[in-house]
Parts: C-alpha cells; sequence; structure tokens
C-alpha cells in the first residue's frame, strides 16, 4: 500500500492575506512534499516497510545509518503534514482555556512562550522545525535538526510545529527568518490543532 500525501486542510492561495503566498504552496506542498511521498514509496517498495503506517517506519528507521533515507523521508512526510495542519487563516495570537492555563504553568505567560518558541526556531541551525509538545504532563519547547521529530523522543506528544528550513519561508520572507517566526505566531498559528493534539 503506497504512502498518500495528505491534502491541505485549506486552499492554496487561503493564507496569502495573512503572509504565506499561493506560490509557497506551489512549491512547499507541490514540490517538496510531494517529492518526499515519492521518495519514501521508492525506498520501502518490496520491503518489510511497505505495509507500516508512517508513524511505524519513522521510528523503527530512526538512528540506523543504513535507513537514514528512508527516515528522512517518512519523517518529512509526516512533519510536513502537521505543519500545514499548524496553519490557519486569521490563526495566532494567545489561546485560551486550558490551554492558556497549560501555557501559563509552563512558560509563565504567553509572551514568555513566545520568547521561548521564536528563540527555538530563530536558533535552530541549518535546516529543522521548532516544536512545542507535551512531555510528562507540561508543554515544553523544542527544536530537531533535518527530518527529526518529537515521535522518536520517548514520552514526547508534538502539539504544534513550524518549519524553519530556509525553503519554507524564501518565497515570502527572503532570508528574513524572525520576521517569519513572527508572522506565523501572530497570523497562522492553530490553537484548534494544538487543542485536539493535547487531547488525543
Amino acid at each position: 500500500m503506497a504512502f498518500e500525501q495528505a491534502p491541505l486542510p485549506y486552499d492554496m492561495s487561503a493564507l496569502e492575506p495573512y503572509g504565506m503566498k499561493g506560490e509557497t504552496f506551489e512549491y512547499h506542498y507541490g514540490k517538496h512534499h510531494k517529492a518526499y511521498v515519492d521518495n519514501l514509496n521508492k525506498l520501502v517498495a518490496d520491503t518489510d516497510l511497505a505495509d507500516k503506517s508512517l508513524e511505524e517506519v519513522i521510528k523503527s528507521t530512526y538512528g540506523d545509518a543504513t535507513k537514514a533515507g528512508i527516515f528522512n523521508n517518512a519523517a518529512q512526510v509526516w512533519n510536513h503534514t502537521f505543519f500545514w495542519n499548524s496553519l490557519k487563516p486569521g490563526g495566532g495570537g494567545s489561546p485560551s482555556g486550558e490551554l492558556a492555563a497549560k501555557i501559563d504553568a509552563a512558560f509563565g505567560s504567553y509572551d514568555k512562550f513566545v520568547e521561548a518558541f521564536s528563540n527555538a526556531a530563530a536558533t535552530q541551525f541549518g535546516s529543522g522545525w521548532a516544536w512545542l509538545v507535551e512531555e510528562n504532563g507540561a508543554l515544553k519547547v523544542t527544536k530537531t535538526p533535518n527530518a527529526e521529530n518529537p515521535l522518536v523522543h520517548a514520552g514526547q506528544k508534538p502539539l504544534l510545529t513550524l518549519d524553519v528550513w530556509e525553503h519554507a519561508y524564501y518565497i515570502d520572507f527572503r532570508n528574513a527568518r524572525p520576521a517569519y517566526i513572527k508572522n506565523y505566531l501572530e497570523n497562522l498559528l492553530n490553537w484548534d490543532f494544538v487543542a485536539e493534539n493535547l487531547a488525543a
């Protein structure tokens, strides 16, 4: 059974008023994400991994140098689908209810969360991801290089991510990663998705 690219949860141009052009999605979703899916299917064809779930492939190949290509493509397929769902038109700003209480408990305030998340995203050297995860019942901010994600770290449940590979923001923000991070937090972050993941 081949892995499939999940559809975007909105139209390619839906985030244009909020700082992400349709052209970004044509390349990022239409070419980069699709290539990871295509590559993964080629790499696992006729192997025992072909019938596993994406999550199983990621966990079973992490750290195995002989399967690095499989891991990188599988994790990038998963990471991108998770990232698209971490965005929504007119998102951003502070959450409410239980989520707001958990943010305050973990970081001291929403502003302190913004500071921690922005710092993680800005200081991830080269390509990678910034995450909000739940670990031992508390929220924390992490960052991972390249394709790595929280699924491979025992006890971490991913709640939210931001792609900081340069191709994620170059069309909209050129090399200004901090401006991309700020726009994400103010206009795109999907707190409803975070709440769903927290409840799951």
